[in-house]
């Protein structure tokens, strides 16, 4: 088309598209489409600030590696990982929360009454809890890949000091549905900050803070697979989650307790002489439709 205008472009390009484009395509690109017109109408955007967006785009590709995925992290604190999370949880499952870009595959085997903690300083924590469906009933057999950051606020992907699997594990339930490990309690940390998305930070006045948190991936035959966070309620940045992963039924107690009360039949029983945290916190998984 040789009319092609600000205000009608929009329309033109849905016109391009091929009569038989498959009708999610068309919806999704139509979208899209129409919203990035809308937004450079709605804003004047200039020909400096529509490079400095390529720039970016440009700067996440650039120190994208197998170990860190900036266009992750820029979805994660521009809202979109947890609004794609809300609007596919289940209202009768625990919620889900973002996956993060450290998430890493092939996790060790652990033991119900695993231990992850391992040489590392810090308070002990014991995490315990059930796999449930909708009933309350335990759900036999699930799995639950759990990770999270070392004491120095580092995940194993981020830090050469740790071996790859530092403080990640997988576990299988039981026919009660149960789950326990002990680990050390885990601490706030920054979201990477030194490349393009820290640049938006910046820009924004805002902080690359994260509440302290384990990770969960609760998975089960039958079940729709849950991934999901769980924050300590004591966390000062319990209310200003840069990437905005906190939400109410994710936010749980750690009581402490005696070293005497440490239970038997825990990987490191009968050699915690400190007192320790304790936290319980079950999981809810919807069947599959």
């Amino acid at each position: 088309m040789r009319t092609v205008t600000k205000d009608n472009i929009t329309d033109v390009f849905m016109s391009y598209l091929a009569k038989d484009t498959e009708p999610r395509i068309r919806e999704i690109m139509g979208a899209l489409v129409r919203h990035l017109h809308d937004f450079a109408r709605e804003t004047n955007l200039t020909h400096d600030e529509w490079r400095a967006g390529i720039a970016f785009l440009e700067g996440c590709a650039a120190v994208e590696t197998k170990d860190r995925h900036e266009f992750v992290l820029a979805s994660d604190v521009l809202g979109m990982s947890s609004l794609v999370d809300m609007l596919h949880s289940s209202p009768e499952a625990t919620s889900s929360s973002v996956l993060g870009p450290f998430h890493v595959s092939g996790a060790p085997p652990l033991a119900i009454g695993g231990d992850m903690k391992r040489h590392y300083g810090g308070p002990v924590l014991l995490a315990e809890g059930m796999i449930k469906d909708v009933d309350g009933k335990p759900i036999a057999g699930a799995e639950l890949d759990i990770w999270q950051t070392a004491p120095n606020g580092l995940y194993a992907s981020q830090d050469d000091e740790q071996d790859m699997y530092s403080f990640h594990g997988l576990m299988k339930v039981g026919a009660d549905g149960r789950y326990a490990f002990t680990t050390v309690k885990p601490v706030e940390y920054t979201v990477p900050s030194d490349g393009p998305v820290g640049d938006i930070l910046r820009a924004c006045g805002r902080h690359p803070w994260r509440p302290s948190h384990l990770h969960y991936i609760v998975t089960a035959p039958g079940y729709r697979s849950l991934v999901t966070e769980i924050f300590p309620d004591d966390d000062p940045y319990l209310d200003q989650d840069t990437v905005f992963g906190v939400r109410n039924d994710l936010v749980m107690t750690y009581v402490e307790r005696p070293a005497g009360e440490f239970p038997d039949g825990m990987e490191i029983s009968g050699n915690v002489t400190d007192p320790f945290l304790h936290v319980e916190f079950d999981v809810t998984l919807v069947a599959e439709t």
